[in-house]
This record gives C-alpha cells, sequence and structure tokens, in this order.
C-alpha cells in the first residue's frame, strides 16, 4: 500500500533543499457594500445598524501661485472672502451629499466644522471638515463632499487670476463610531 506524505510533513534530508516557507493567506476579495450578489447596484439597507455618535474628518488642499495666495491672505480678490464663501459652500455641500452622490443616505448632521490653513511654504490652502451625527450609517461622504465643494469655490472664485490651481489630496483623516470602529489614516 502506497503512503501518502503531505509537503509539510516530510522529512529533510541532510543537504537536501529546506522547504518553500508558507507563503501569505490568499487575499479575500474586496466586499462592495452598495453591490448585490448580482452585481447590481443597490442602496445599503442600514435598518438594523445601532444609532450611534458618528464623527468623520477629511482634508485637502489646492496649490496654487503665490500671489493668488497673498491675495486670498490679504481679502483682495474680486469676488469677495474667499475663504467664508469656501467655508459656506463646504457646510451646504455636507448638508446635500445625498442629493450629489447616489447611494449616499440622507443624515441628520449634529455638527460640520470647516477649518482652513494657509501654507506659504507650499503656495497652498488647506482644509479639514469634521462631520458628526447619531444615525445608523456613518459620516465620512459628507466629510469628503465637504472637503471637495470647499476646494472648488476656491476654484472658481479665484480662477480669472489663476487657472492653473491644482486640487489635491482629498481624503479620509478619521472616522469614529459605528460597528467598523475606529481609522485613523497612516
Amino acid at each position: 500500500m502506497a503512503r501518502t506524505v503531505q509537503p509539510d510533513s516530510r522529512r529533510r534530508r541532510r543537504g537536501g533543499p529546506k522547504p518553500a516557507p508558507a507563503g501569505p493567506p490568499a487575499a479575500q476579495p474586496a466586499h462592495f457594500t452598495h453591490f448585490d450578489a448580482a452585481g447590481q447596484a443597490h442602496m445599503v439597507d442600514v435598518g438594523g445598524k445601532d444609532v450611534t455618535h458618528r464623527v468623520a474628518r477629511a482634508a485637502g488642499r489646492i496649490v496654487m501661485q503665490p500671489a493668488t495666495l497673498a491675495a486670498i491672505r490679504a481679502g483682495d480678490t474680486k469676488k469677495g472672502d474667499v475663504l467664508g464663501i469656501a467655508r459656506i459652500a463646504a457646510i451646504q455641500a455636507s448638508k446635500r451629499t445625498a442629493d450629489l452622490i447616489p447611494l449616499a443616505h440622507p443624515l441628520p448632521l449634529t455638527r460640520v466644522k470647516v477649518d482652513f490653513a494657509l501654507d506659504d511654504a507650499a503656495g497652498a490652502v488647506a482644509i479639514e471638515v469634521t462631520a458628526e451625527t447619531v444615525a445608523r450609517t456613518g459620516v465620512e461622504m459628507e466629510a469628503l463632499t465637504a472637503v471637495a465643494a470647499g476646494l472648488l469655490t476656491i476654484y472658481d472664485m479665484c480662477k480669472a487670476a489663476d487657472r492653473g490651481m491644482r486640487i489635491e489630496g482629498v481624503r479620509l483623516v478619521e472616522k469614529s463610531g459605528g460597528k467598523s470602529g475606529h481609522f485613523v489614516a497612516p
């Protein structure tokens, strides 16, 4: 009767090749919650989730010519207070996220905070938005939408002087609350 030997149980002969180390486990395919088993887009059912306090912070920046940044800092643009208008645009966009992102749930936002930082060395305006709710789903999309709208508003208000502005680095910085727990971007 033939004896079956498993590869990991073989004895190694002296001087013979070492068995290959076991590789990492096979990667699990990504799970996209906005698609059903047939691959069709659908709005995720959050009815069974707990209502919890949820917070998301997102950030990004717009890089521009030094003269454009100086005009924003001095309040010398033809269209007025660039950062004040961009702040209102970001807040408004966060409240309209479900109208802009097709499968996002409308959320009762409890707080939206918008902060700007002017970076002379990089020739950029950075934005950070914190969005909060008490709901069954997270506020990541609201924070990200607010960042994008705030940066687009800066572009719109300054494009006559600087069409080469570049929006970059729009990303989720941190989120907390809900089943998936706390996330901080590396």
